[in-house]
C-alpha cells in the first residue's frame, strides 16, 4: 500500500504491530481517525491488518539500521509513534545467562526504540503536536529472579524514553511511558520459544489484562489536548501487585 497524504489526516505509526498490543493499538488510533502506518517483520499479518483498518503496512526489523531508514523514509508526515515492538527470551538467572538472548532484548527493547525514536523525531517535531509512547513494563521499574537479561532492557529503555522527555522540554511533542503488568498475548510464547503450555502457566488462575486494555490507554493518551502530557502510565491487572506476586484462584 502507498503512504499516506500528508495534507489528509493525523499519521500515527506503530511498531510490533504483527500481534497483541501493536495489532489492538493499530485498530484503535484507525478507529480515532489515524491513518495507522504498521510495521513489523511478519509482512503477511501486516497486510491483512493494514486491509482492515485502511492503513499502510510496511516491513521493519526494529534491529536493522537499514530497515528503519528504509521504513522511516516513505514517510512523509508522522504525528504519533508507538514504540510497541519489544520482548523477552528466557528465563534464566544471571549465572547461567544465554548471551544470545540478551542481545536480542537489548537490540529489540532498547536499540529499537532508540533508532525508531531518533529517525522519526524531525518528523513528530514538524507535525507542531507530536506523541512518542514508549511501552516499557513493570519490569521497568522491579527486578524478579531469573529475569536480569528483560528487566535490565526494560530499564535501559525506561531511561532512553524519560530521559527523552527533559531534552525535547519546550518543543511540540509529548512522551508517555505505558507500564503494563501482565498482559496476556504472545509475549509469554516468545519468552518461552513457543512452549505453548509453559506459557499458558504465566496466566493460570488469574484474569491478565488483555492487548485491548493498552490500545484503550494509548487512544486515550493521544486524544488528550496538546498542552497534557500523561507522562507514566503503570497498569497491571487487579489480580497482580508485583512483577511475581499474583492472586492465583485453584484451577
Amino acid at each position: 500500500m502507498t503512504a499516506p497524504d500528508p495534507s489528509t489526516i493525523p499519521t500515527a505509526v506503530v511498531t510490533g504491530a504483527s500481534s497483541g498490543i501493536g495489532e489492538a493499538t493499530a485498530r484503535k488510533l484507525a478507529a480515532d481517525g489515524y491513518h495507522v502506518v504498521v510495521g513489523a517483520r511478519r509482512v503477511d499479518r501486516l497486510e491483512t491488518l493494514a486491509e482492515e483498518i485502511g492503513g499502510t503496512a510496511l516491513a521493519l526489523d526494529v534491529t536493522d539500521d537499514d530497515s528503519v531508514a528504509a521504513f522511516v523514509s516513505v514517510l512523509p508526515r508522522v504525528d504519533v509513534l508507538i514504540n510497541n515492538a519489544g520482548g523477552a527470551k528466557g528465563l534464566a538467572p544471571v549465572a547461567d545467562a544465554d548471551l544470545d538472548d540478551w542481545r536480542w532484548m537489548w537490540e529489540t527493547n532498547v536499540l529499537g526504540t532508540l533508532r525508531m525514536t531518533r529517525a522519526l523525531l524531525p518528523k513528530l517535531i514538524d507535525s507542531g503536536n507530536g506523541l512518542i509512547v514508549s511501552i516499557t513494563s513493570i519490569a521497568a521499574f522491579e527486578t524478579y529472579d531469573n529475569g536480569a537479561g528483560y528487566t535490565s532492557a526494560k530499564h535501559a529503555q525506561g531511561v532512553l524514553h524519560r530521559t527523552l522527555r527533559g531534552e525535547l522540554l519546550g518543543q511540540p511533542v509529548r512522551l508517555t511511558e505505558i507500564a503494563p503488568g501482565a498482559v496476556e498475548t504472545e509475549f509469554s510464547l516468545v519468552r518461552f520459544d513457543g512452549d505453548a503450555d509453559r506459557a499458558a502457566e504465566v496466566y493460570q488462575g488469574i484474569d491478565p489484562l488483555v492487548a485491548a486494555d493498552i490500545a484503550e490507554i494509548i487512544g486515550f493518551v493521544a486524544s488528550r489536548p496538546s498542552h497534557v502530557d500523561l507522562d507514566t502510565i503503570v497498569v497491571r491487572p487487579r489480580d497482580q501487585a508485583s512483577g511475581g506476586r499474583f492472586a492465583r484462584r485453584e484451577s
